[in-house]
């Protein structure tokens, strides 16, 4: 919520020896936090430190700089403001829960002192000034301002400093070492209340200057000569820089909604987030010279959070962080090059395309401070022809940041367009890319044996045949086995014959579907093609009880006293569930007519053994088959009929 940095001749020195505008920007960041809010954040540059208070977890969040924490500091019972000594060496924390601020070595990052400030004081907003740490305490019209004399050897409390002003809320507390003997309170919890500036020079504070500037501020932030302050309020009411001697409007800072936080680097640029959509942008830096127009990033693409989450500057002024989001899920974002003007790129590419045809490419480069006319850009196309991308050359702007130019692809399938613009000294890079369904030939791709059954376990040969292509003669065979335990199998690739064909052999015991895959080159399309073909079981019967077997009646016939029962055995080829038709027909009237059926199911060595018992007619013919039939247990092969057996009975 203010800018805490090393002590502003460092910063200065460091920001001025390091920071290059002249190139592109480099690649921003953000990291997940997991805080439901963020009430206040420091930015350590002597120790590389942020340090964030969450009050909801009474605790505050120790990261480096890039958003990785280090560690957490607990048991601070609704931890809000924070404020760092200026020589960064200790941060002191406003622990409102407990009714104390207390003092953490930023170098240890542990506690070393707590200061009570009284039962009932409820400590919030804090200050370092004049050696002394100046607090807003209490709540709602109860809230007053007190300081804390670290000098003193034995620090001392001392509240009531309003010098007679009623706050509504607690103030909200700046001081700057370049500005000794000044201390600013906002009165930010009502329409009415006031910007004091107060005179602290005696050790007393006395209201030097007090201005009613429409209440409800957010946030503020003082210059870094401590002479200015610039206040983010309500609405969409534009950030406003006042002189602290006077408290008269110096500058307006214009912003499209609501702003929310702000900080200033020691160079003097301002920085400030909004409640916003993603359309518009959220995060706002504005030049040190008035006449241009604000450099515009969008961080969180959703509503910035109500107050609470921090836009602070590095100690050297070269990056911005910004907290985003709240209710546990925050981002810490880093800004590396606040000061470009973000580049918007876009690129237009038709949906489809005929391959080897015109076709025409347009976008748009865009940014707050116009690019002009003739700035080059780079395209770059990649196809299957050019996998690692191929030079189209140097594009130029035309008027408004649009840009056209034409193709013709040479190869089919996804064809994408890639446009960079490198930036300048004054515009971040970008890139952005659209991809053109181009059109390829079909293909010819066959594959043999589609429809047919074959024998359980006999030796198939499956042949792929493709017609013409451009460059990729390679063609997969696979086989599907019916059956969940047999997954889909690559049995053969390989570069086609001088007759196109490439051939497999298969010894069949399963239905199967076999799939012929092309995988498609720069001018001819994918292509697949399937044969389904069935394998029948082994199955064989054999009759037991039988006295005797004689050739007749063009047969084998076994057969058997009337006293007798046969016994039909079946041994199939097993499969889980499997079971097997049983048929029994007798010859009556010269045709052979069913007298029973029924499936029966296989043991897990694929064997059925079945008695026929009764009392048949003597000197009849019958005969008996055991049939499997697809469907009837299970799916995996072909229906496949056994060999008839044929039986007699006599006395």
């Amino acid at each position: 919520m203010r800018l805490r940095t090393l002590p502003a001749a460092a910063a200065l020195a460091a920001l001025f020896g390091s920071v290059v505008l002249a190139g592109p920007a480099s690649a921003d960041s953000s990291r997940s936090l997991a805080l439901f809010d963020a009430n206040d954040t420091v930015v350590d540059g002597a120790h590389q430190h942020v340090f964030i208070s969450d009050a909801y977890n009474n605790q505050i969040v120790v990261t480096d700089l890039t958003g990785k924490v280090v560690t957490t500091l607990t048991g601070l019972s609704q931890v809000r403001d924070l404020e760092l000594s200026p020589d960064s060496g200790t941060l002191y924390a406003a622990v409102y829960g407990a009714d104390k601020i207390v003092a953490i070595d930023t170098g240890l990052l542990a506690q070393t002192a707590e200061y009570p400030t009284g039962d009932g004081t409820t400590p919030s907003r804090l200050a370092y000034a004049d050696g002394k740490l100046w607090f807003g305490y209490g709540d709602q019209w109860e809230s007053g301002l007190g300081e804390i004399d670290l000098g003193a050897e034995t620090p001392t409390v001392t509240l009531d400093l309003a010098a007679g002003h009623d706050f509504a809320s607690p103030p909200v507390l700046h001081a700057d070492p370049d500005n000794p003997g000044t201390l600013l309170a906002l009165d930010a919890g009502i329409s009415s209340g006031p910007i004091i500036v107060y005179d602290i020079s005696s050790g007393t504070p006395t209201i030097r200057v007090s201005a009613e500037k429409g209440g409800f501020y957010n946030d503020a932030a003082l210059t870094p000569d401590g002479q200015n302050v610039v206040v983010a309020g309500p609405g969409t009411r534009a950030l406003t820089e006042y002189r602290l001697s006077d408290l008269s409007e110096v500058r307006t800072f214009p912003t499209v909604s609501e702003p929310e936080t702000v900080s200033i680097a020691p160079d003097g640029t301002v920085a400030a987030t909004v409640l916003d959509t993603d359309n518009v942008g959220d995060t706002l830096v504005f030049s040190t010279g008035p006449a241009r127009p604000a450099s515009v990033r969008n961080l969180s693409r959703d509503w910035m959070p109500w107050g609470g989450h921090s836009t602070n500057w590095s100690a050297d002024g070269s990056k911005l962080y910004v907290l985003t989001g709240n209710s546990g899920s925050m981002q810490f974002q880093t800004v590396d090059a606040p000061r470009l003007y973000a580049s918007t790129l876009t690129v237009d590419a038709p949906t489809k395309a005929t391959r080897a045809a015109s076709l025409t490419v347009k976008g748009k480069l865009t940014a707050n401070l116009a690019l002009p006319a003739g700035t080059p850009i780079q395209v770059t196309r990649t196809d299957l022809d050019s996998p690692n991308g191929k030079s189209l050359g140097t594009k130029s702007l035309g008027a408004g940041g649009t840009y056209s130019f034409t193709d013709t692809p040479p190869a089919g399938g996804k064809v994408k367009y890639t446009v960079t613009y490198a930036g300048d000294s004054t515009h971040t890079a970008a890139t952005a890319t659209d991809t053109v369904d181009v059109s390829r030939a079909t293909p010819t791709l066959t594959l043999n044996n589609n429809g047919k059954a074959y024998d359980y376990a006999q030796s198939v040969t499956f042949t792929a045949h493709l017609g013409t292509t451009y460059k990729n003669r390679t063609v997969e065979i696979w086989a599907n086995p019916y059956g969940a335990d047999k997954p889909d199998k690559l049995v053969k690739t390989g570069t086609i014959n001088s007759s196109g064909n490439l051939s497999v052999t298969l010894s069949l015991t399963r239905k199967t579907a076999l799939t012929a895959k092309f995988a498609g080159d720069a001018r001819y399309a994918p292509k697949t093609t399937t044969s389904t073909v069935g394998a029948r079981v082994k199955v064989s019967t054999a009759l037991g009880g039988s006295y005797k077997t004689h050739f007749t009646w063009s047969h084998t016939y076994y057969y058997f006293h009337q006293s007798k029962d046969p016994v039909v055995t079946t041994t199939m080829t097993a499969y889980p569930n499997r079971k097997q038709l049983l048929q029994i027909q007798g010859y009556a009237g010269g045709v052979w007519q069913t007298t029973g059926k029924q499936y029966f199911k296989l043991d897990s060595a694929g064997r059925s053994v079945v008695t026929l018992t009764g009392t048949p007619p003597t000197g009849v013919r019958f005969r008996v088959r055991d049939s499997y039939v697809s469907g009837s247990g299970d799916s995996v092969n072909t229906t496949t009929y056994g060999a008839w057996k044929y039986f007699t009975f006599t006395r």
